[in-house]
């Protein structure tokens, strides 16, 4: 069973009979105590909610988190958002569907990442640090989680290969910026960006294309997990630093940056500033990403208010700054055919 009309083509109006992931379902009930059931679909696309008002409790039943779902109804906008005005609910078979068309996943090659996440890895100067590094990233079950791994249950490099699509793309920058500033080590700064979010590999957990968090996850969180695995790593090189440990912990405890978003302690090295920042920049310019890619038509548009940034982003789409890119190359390589 394959879909014919994704989320993101979905326009207000149209009639829709599609097939969907559940991704949550929650009954309520209405002020005269009319029971409704409001969802959550999704499918590799994006995400889209809707309320069913008749037989609630009963398509209940039918519309477990996790499951899939055939929909009739239409699309329409609600409070200037785009949702669905859901008609009938009927199961389908998680086997009668391509799984392909409900999990997103990075648009990079998986493969290819993993090689140069392994060739950075292999560039790394400090012997030890290397060695650490090659515990998780040469073989086994973590390099194996590690390639396939979302970044975040939601806004950033949420999606299969997500976290890899991350720390190799942290990895550019702090290669960049190792190079302007004086006396940053970029050993430890390249242990940091591998190592900042590997917590999330045993934080997160992810089935037929939804993220959620593990019980460790939430009672821990990736951050002490992080630092956590890499200790239990380095205890198993003999003669390990111990000050070289430490820096790396650091850098992993104070990646958030602040005490109020969940780091337990703040940057107090160059590598933490920079990692710090880093992780930011590639979280929000990854969020900007996925909108672009969203976006159809031609010249700037005000986005949706974004909460997690605070703010509207007035936007073109992905498609049309590659168009002008591939121009920029194109009239790049005549020029120099004239000269």
């Amino acid at each position: 069973m394959t879909k014919n009309k994704f989320i993101e083509q979905l326009q207000e109006g149209e009639r829709i009979d599609e097939v969907f992931l559940v991704k949550a379902a929650r009954l309520a009930e209405t002020r005269a105590g009319k029971p409704y059931l409001l969802l959550e679909l999704a499918d590799r696309t994006g995400e889209i909610g809707g309320p069913v008002w008749d037989n609630a409790e009963q398509t209940a039943t039918i519309c477990q988190v996790g499951s899939f779902v055939r929909l009739r109804g239409a699309a329409q906008s609600y409070r200037d958002k785009l949702q669905l005005r859901i008609e009938a609910v009927r199961p389908v078979d998680a086997a009668e569907v391509a799984l392909a068309d409900f999990v997103a996943a990075s648009p990079h090659d998986l493969g290819e990442m993993a090689r140069q996440i392994q060739k950075l890895v292999a560039s790394v100067e400090n012997g030890w640090v290397r060695k650490l590094l090659n515990r998780f990233f040469q073989k086994g079950e973590v390099w194996e989680r590690f390639q396939s791994a979302p970044a975040a249950k939601g806004i950033h490099h949420a999606y299969v290969g997500g976290l890899m699509e991350h720390c190799l793309s942290m990895a550019r920058v702090a290669d960049m910026l190792v190079s302007h500033y004086p006396g940053v080590d970029r050993s430890i700064l390249m242990a940091g960006v591998m190592f900042h979010d590997i917590g999330k590999i045993k934080e997160l957990k992810e089935e037929v294309g939804l993220v959620d968090y593990t019980s460790a996850g939430r009672l821990k969180g990736h951050l002490v997990i992080g630092s956590e695995m890499v200790c239990e790593q380095a205890a198993c090189i003999d003669g390990f630093p111990e000050d070289i440990l430490t820096q790396i912990q650091h850098l992993i405890l104070s990646h958030h940056g602040r005490l109020e978003f969940g780091s337990p302690t703040v940057p107090m090295t160059p590598e933490a500033f920079l990692l710090s920042y880093i992780d930011d920049l590639d979280s929000k310019m990854n969020l900007i990403e996925q909108l672009r890619r969203k976006q159809k038509e031609e010249g700037r548009k005000w986005s949706d208010y974004q909460r997690s940034l605070e703010r509207f982003l007035y936007l073109s789409s992905l498609q049309e700054c590659e168009a002008e890119a591939q121009s920029d190359d194109e009239r790049r390589r005549r020029q120099k055919t004239l000269f």
